[in-house]
């Protein structure tokens, strides 16, 4: 699917989204990868794309620990333009910051799972595993898109 931040590949089983991935600006190569996604997967996202106060209301089979499950279910309940600490989830989660993160990072939806709306205590934070460069461009045009200020 072609979004403002270039190529998601969208994986659903089921009707449900296993994991969506953003591939950026390179188009996907093989014909068969380029399948359109279904109205009922796609819709949702477009309405986001087209405004970031919206959430993105999708079916999801999050696959991954029990622990890493219940990080994703405290992100999804952060709305559009709303923002939290690594340690907020944590002290919320009885748990620490830095495996939060670690969650984070192994979140098989981003954008649907909002981790981009997770922040450093003094900063921005990373994004999918990164500190700097392409995916932290990504956190901040969703952050911004959402209506979020930053420094």
């Amino acid at each position: 699917m072609d979004s403002p931040l270039g190529w998601l590949c969208l994986s659903y089983a089921d009707r449900r989204l296993v994991s969506l991935d953003i591939i950026g600006a390179a188009q996907p190569s093989s014909p068969e990868s380029r399948t359109p996604s279904p109205e009922w997967l796609s819709k949702p996202l477009l309405d986001y794309f087209a405004d970031g106060k919206r959430p993105i209301a999708l079916p999801l089979d999050l696959r991954g620990t029990d622990f890493q499950r219940r990080v994703w279910q405290a992100l999804l309940q952060i709305p559009p333009g709303q923002t939290r600490s690594y340690g907020q989830l944590a002290q919320q989660l009885s748990s620490s910051a830095q495996a939060v993160g670690n969650a984070c990072r192994a979140n098989p939806c981003p954008i649907v799972v909002p981790c981009h709306r997770v922040l450093a205590r003094n900063g921005l934070g990373g994004y999918a595993g990164q500190t700097q460069g392409e995916q932290l461009q990504i956190k901040r045009w969703l952050l911004r898109h959402e209506g979020v200020a930053l420094d």
